[in-house]
C-alpha cells in the first residue's frame, strides 16, 4: 500500500521541524532542517474575525449572493484565511436582516462556505454618532442599543451573529451587553467615545474585545483619559488592530503588543477592493476612491484621507514582520491561535495538530504553497 505523502516544514510558531500529513495533521521530527531562503514553514490556519468584502464583493451590498459569497471565501484560502467573520455595518434595519438572512442561507446550502464562515460580526448600529468616532458609518442609522431588534437580527442571520461592535456610550449599553454575553455572544467596545466610567461598565457587564484599537477615533484627544488608554489598561479586553502599514504607525502598534501581549490580535477590516488591481473605483455608496499598488486606498481628491482596508490578513502578518515590529512567531500568532481561542473553535487548542494548515515560504513576501481546510486541500500554488 502506498504511503500518504507528507511535507516537512518549520512549525513557524516555535521552530520546530514538524511534517505535515493530510490525515494526521502534524507530528514533530527530532532533526532540524537546513533553513534556507526556499524553507517551508507551516502554521495554523488564519482566523480573520473583521472582513467587509474582498476581491470585488461586498459583505454590505445587498446584492450580495451565494455566488459572490463563495468566491470570496476561495479567494480567503488562497491568502491563508481558513476561518472568518463577514462584517455587516450600519445601516437600515431592513437591509442588515437581508444582508444576515443571505449570509445564513448561503452557509446552510453550502458545506465550504458553512465550515469557514465561523460566524458574522455585526459593527453598528449601536455605535458613537459623533464624527470621527463613527468613522464611514451612516449616522442616520446609527441608533442605541436594541434587545428587541438585534433578536430580529439575530434571527435573521440563523443565530450566527457572534461578534457585535457597540458603544458603551448608550445609558442602556450595559443592560444590553449583559444580555448579549448572556445569549454566548462576543461584546467588543468599538466607533466609541465612552468616558472610563462607561467603559469600566461595559467590562463589568462582560465586553471582553476592543475593535481596531487606534482606529474610529478623532484626530485630535486629550492626552489623558482619552478612549485609547483607557481600553488598554483594562486587562480584561483583547484588542484587535489593523497592521496594514497605513491605519497605524508601527510605534503604536509596538505599544499595543507591549501593553496587551497574548490579548490583541490582527483583523484585516478588509473591503472589497482587496485583492484588485490599482485604479480608481466607484463606490456603491457614492464617491470614488483610489487604490495604490502598495495597498492604499484612499479617498479620491479627499487629501489622502484613507477609505477603508484594502490588505488581507496575510499581508497584515507580512507588514508586521517586515516593519520588524514583531517576529515572524508573533504574528502568525496574532493572526491565528489568538482570535480563533477567542472564538472557541478550536477543541484543542494547544494540541500539535491542525485541522486547518497553511504551508507556506517567506523570502521577501510570504507565499502560500498549500491550504488545508478540516484536515482537506483547500487551495494548492
Amino acid at each position: 500500500m502506498k504511503e500518504t505523502p507528507f511535507i516537512e516544514a518549520l512549525d513557524c510558531l516555535n521552530g520546530r521541524h514538524v511534517k505535515v500529513n493530510p490525515t494526521n495533521g502534524l507530528s514533530a521530527l527530532s532533526k532540524d532542517p537546513p533553513v534556507s531562503d526556499n524553507t517551508l514553514f507551516a502554521g495554523p490556519g488564519l482566523v480573520d474575525l473583521q472582513v467587509n468584502g474582498v476581491n470585488g464583493i461586498d459583505f454590505n451590498d445587498t446584492s450580495l449572493s451565494e455566488e459572490g459569497l463563495l468566491n470570496a471565501t476561495k479567494f480567503l484560502l488562497t491568502q491563508g484565511v481558513t476561518t472568518f467573520l463577514p462584517t455587516i455595518i450600519t445601516n437600515s434595519s431592513e437591509s442588515i436582516c437581508q444582508l444576515l438572512a443571505t449570509i445564513n442561507k448561503a452557509c446552510m446550502r453550502n458545506e465550504l462556505l458553512d465550515q469557514c464562515i465561523g460566524g458574522i460580526h455585526l459593527e453598528g448600529p449601536f455605535i458613537s454618532k459623533e464624527d470621527g468616532a463613527r468613522g464611514a458609518h451612516d449616522k442616520k442609522y446609527v441608533k442605541a442599543p436594541d434587545w428587541e431588534l438585534f433578536l430580529r437580527f439575530q434571527e435573521a442571520a440563523g443565530n450566527r451573529i457572534k461578534l457585535i461592535t457597540l458603544s458603551p456610550e448608550w445609558d442602556n449599553s450595559a443592560e444590553f451587553i449583559a444580555r448579549a454575553v448572556k445569549s454566548r455572544v462576543l461584546v467588543s467596545i468599538g466607533h466609541s467615545l465612552a468616558s472610563p466610567q462607561q467603559i469600566q461598565k461595559a467590562v463589568d457587564a462582560g465586553a471582553t474585545l476592543s475593535t481596531h484599537i487606534g482606529n474610529a477615533v478623532p484626530l485630535m484627544l486629550p492626552r489623558h483619559p482619552n478612549i485609547i488608554w483607557d481600553q488598554l489598561a483594562q486587562d480584561a479586553l483583547s484588542c484587535s488592530f489593523i497592521a496594514d502599514g497605513f491605519h497605524l504607525p508601527n510605534s503604536f502598534m509596538k505599544v499595543v503588543i507591549k501593553a496587551k501581549g497574548n490579548n490583541c490580535f490582527l483583523v484585516s477590516d478588509s473591503t472589497s477592493f482587496t485583492g484588485m488591481k490599482p485604479g480608481v473605483y466607484d463606490t456603491h455608496i457614492g464617491g470614488k476612491v483610489k487604490l495604490e499598488a502598495d495597498g492604499r486606498l484612499s479617498m479620491e481628491g479627499g487629501n489622502g484621507l484613507l477609505a477603508g482596508a484594502a490588505m488581507t490578513l496575510l499581508q497584515n502578518v507580512e507588514c508586521l514582520v517586515t516593519h520588524q515590529v514583531a517576529s515572524l512567531s508573533q504574528a502568525w500568532k496574532m493572526a491565528s491561535v489568538i482570535p480563533d481561542s477567542l472564538m472557541n473553535t478550536y477543541k484543542e487548542p494547544n494540541k500539535l495538530a491542525w485541522e486547518d494548515a497553511v504551508i507556506f515560504t517567506f523570502e521577501e513576501k510570504i507565499n502560500v504553497q498549500k491550504v488545508y481546510k478540516n484536515g482537506a486541500l483547500a487551495f494548492e500554488t
